[in-house]
């Protein structure tokens, strides 16, 4: 094992020279860091996760194993990737005509807090709105509202989430209180606000 006083690495691990990584962000077995790449403080990357040049991850991030976060790729803080989930990062790949050659990829962003879980696919070009939550295996081809939980394929809305994880119903009105004292108000169907 490779220890530093600031971040953690697994002997078996590979960090490329030009990557920046924060205090406190452990690395594990078989992953690779490539140049350029900025992860933040206090992350956590599992087994055999990679991560592509260019790309930006925030603080308190936590990777499961087998994720490649491709480059066009950006997770903020607190954001959660569920074992085997998947990013790409181009809509019509060929390998015989390259369609990204300038590296300019579409961009994917994963916003605070949002969760993605295990073998769920997040097709290129859409954004995770703050604690979106998808559901395992499904595949999101269109961008989800905040404090929305979608599942299927493709994926559709199937539900509402508070930011600490618990369910939101909002059938007996349009403002819910969460476990831990925040509230919600529903202004529509696509759009759920934290009010306190």
């Amino acid at each position: 094992m490779t220890g530093r006083a600031e971040w953690w690495k697994h002997e078996s691990a590979y960090v490329d020279e030009g990557a920046q990584i924060g205090a406190g962000t452990k690395i594990w077995h078989y992953s690779h860091v490539m140049p350029r790449a900025v992860i933040g403080e206090h992350c956590s990357l599992g087994q055999n996760v990679f991560v592509a040049s260019n790309v930006t991850i925030g603080n308190g991030v936590k990777i499961q194993n087998n994720v490649s976060v491709y480059e066009g790729v950006v997770l903020e803080d607190y954001v959660f990737c569920g074992p085997s989930m998947v990013f790409t990062n181009v809509r019509t790949p060929r390998s015989e005509f390259p369609r990204n050659t300038s590296g300019d990829y579409t961009l994917t962003i994963v916003k605070r807090g949002a969760s993605i879980g295990a073998n769920a696919t997040i097709v290129t070009g859409v954004t995770l709105h703050e604690c979106a939550f998808v559901a395992a295996g499904a595949v999101v081809t269109s961008d989800v509202p905040a404090y929305t939980i979608v599942a299927g394929v493709p994926a559709r809305p199937v539900g509402y989430m508070s930011a600490s994880g618990d369910r939101l119903d909002f059938s007996a009105g349009d403002t819910v209180t969460d476990s831990i004292g925040h509230t919600y108000q529903r202004v529509s169907d696509t759009e759920i606000r934290r009010l306190a």
